[in-house]
């Protein structure tokens, strides 16, 4: 197995010399306009030689071929999972919410995961939750009578995210591979703070976020949740004594400077993969770093659509993995 890595591992270090560094980023923004963002992209590899210069089409291109690569690497795809909960649950999101809301065509559905949205239909409509994934089942039961019954969207969305994020720490805590454990650790703990910063600020009860929080190891779900009543400097302040003190710094700068160390932080997490050639880890991360690139690009997009000034977009922007 460490051989099929260390194949494996030896095309991800090929590929990462193409990964937009922090420079190449710098250059996209200084493009003048939108319509010169994509053309840079578009020399620079994006999309297909068939693909419109289209935001959409460019980056879904790009999506499509981060699982190429993997495919053709042939690795464990299982081992990817835990990356493709947040799509899958949203897919159980938005399918419910137009069974139970009978609004059509409002909802965006993936399809690049193991239950496409045409399935993910199919099933909340006959209501055949069996047919799901045993850490999809009681939530899609309890989403579902919860918006047919209250039309609480928000409560069906808590119910499903709390149960992705319950997924996503029961995947790191049985894997064997580190970069798995420490990725789940990382995003489980990163959208409990961000659920704490957002409630603060739109005054929910302790009962809103200890329901909508996960556990894990490294904050204290009722710690952080009883900050978040007493204010933003308590938040703060209980962020300081925890491994995400950067955190603490980011929220007193900015709202987006918050955002950005959410992302920021998960790349910190995987980076010290790059040294390792003899697991998954490197193929994971150059993933988790490939879906980093897109989002950031989609913001710089967005900036520019929407003339937004240099220095606002760069406030947005991530870190890079190389």
């Amino acid at each position: 197995m460490s051989e099929l890595y260390t194949y494996a591992v030896a095309r991800i270090r090929a590929l990462e010399v193409a990964l937009f560094s922090n420079a190449t980023i710098d250059q996209l923004i200084a493009c003048s306009d939108y319509e010169q963002c994509l053309q840079f992209l578009s020399e620079k590899g994006w999309g297909d030689s068939d693909t419109p210069l289209e935001a959409e089409a460019m980056l879904g291109r790009e999506e499509e071929k981060i699982w190429e690569v993997v495919k053709d690497l042939h690795v464990e795809m299982d081992k990817f999972d835990v990356l493709s909960y947040p799509k899958l649950f949203h897919n159980l999101k938005a399918a419910i919410k137009e069974v139970c809301t009978e609004e059509k065509n409002r909802h965006i559905f993936y399809d690049d995961v193991s239950i496409p949205g045409d399935v993910m239909l199919e099933i909340v409509r006959e209501k055949e939750f069996g047919k799901l994934p045993a850490n999809m089942q009681n939530a899609a039961a309890e989403a579902y009578e919860a918006l047919l019954h209250t039309r609480d969207g928000q409560l069906c969305d808590v119910i499903i995210d709390r149960a992705a994020l319950d997924a996503v720490y029961a995947a790191g805590k049985e894997a064997k591979d580190p970069i798995i454990r420490d990725y789940a650790e990382s995003t489980v703990a990163v959208a409990d703070i961000k659920i704490a910063v957002r409630s603060q600020k739109t005054a929910k009860s302790l009962d809103f976020m200890t329901r909508a929080m996960a556990d894990c190891d490294t904050v204290s779900v009722t710690a952080l949740a009883k900050a978040a009543l007493n204010g933003m400097d308590s938040i703060r302040e209980y962020l300081m004594g925890t491994a995400y003190a950067e955190g603490a710094e980011a929220l007193a700068e900015s709202p987006s400077a918050f955002e950005r160390w959410c992302d920021n932080r998960i790349i910190q997490t995987i980076t010290p993969q790059k040294y390792n050639a003899f697991t998954i880890g490197p193929v994971i991360a150059y993933v988790i770093a490939r879906q980093n690139e897109i989002k950031t690009v989609r913001i710089i997009l967005s900036g520019k659509l929407n003339d937004l000034p240099e220095d606002s977009i760069r406030e947005r922007v991530r870190e890079m993995y190389v």
